[in-house]
């Protein structure tokens, strides 16, 4: 599996690249800002974009989607954050970024395959109502639904912390612990690490 981490944007997310390392078809899972280190990857390794794939859509997430110029998906419950500055915050941060809208909606159990490679949608609302984490084998694509010691922030508009928590117990918990999570902001982990470690848990 071809599996890439770019840092970008002012918030520091973590934008990766996951494909088939046979066909050189790829996802842009969270491409956050700095869109020409984005495709100067693309560009130096071939990749063939099958599509952008937002976890969920506040500005630091979404905010390379315009310029990369590829189909998005998204969580049917965050569409609307593609398309207003309010939603996804860049308005309270003096701008007003939007992305095209969502080519794809996402829903729970839909599988998104590139050659080999699948993932599955797991809809995890909390930080925001349609915020997704994607599982492919014994990997996890967390978004900010989890982090390393950490989870979600809920204090934006739309966030709850009631559901980020019956998140977290119902759908990521009962993963493997040896299960690996990359999250959209700061170092990768696993779900036993966090079992152990993570005091919001």
């Amino acid at each position: 599996m071809i599996l890439k981490t770019i840092v970008v944007g002012e918030m520091s997310v973590n934008c990766y690249i996951v494909g088939d390392a046979k066909t050189q078809e790829v996802f842009v899972i969270d491409p956050g800002g700095d869109y020409e280190k984005i495709k100067a990857i693309i560009d130096k390794n071939g990749y063939k974009v099958r599509s952008i794939i937002n976890t969920h859509g506040h500005i630091d997430h979404i905010a390379a989607n315009k310029n990369l110029g590829f189909p998005v998906w998204i969580h049917a419950d965050d569409a609307e954050f593609l398309v207003d500055a309010g939603r996804n915050l860049s308005f309270f941060l003096g701008s007003r970024v939007v992305s095209p809208k969502a080519a794809k909606l996402l829903k729970e159990g839909d599988v998104l395959a590139v050659g080999d490679v699948s993932l599955q949608v797991i809809h995890t609302p909390g930080h925001t109502p349609g915020s997704i984490c994607l599982k492919a084998d014994s990997v996890l694509f967390s978004g900010d639904t989890l982090f390393s010691e950490g989870i979600g922030r809920t204090d934006f508009p739309y966030g709850s912390q009631k559901r980020l928590l019956d998140s977290l117990k119902e759908k990521l918990l009962i993963l493997d612990d040896d299960t690996i999570v990359y999250p959209g902001h700061g170092p990768s982990t696993s779900i036993g690490r966090e079992k152990k470690g993570n005091p919001f848990l």
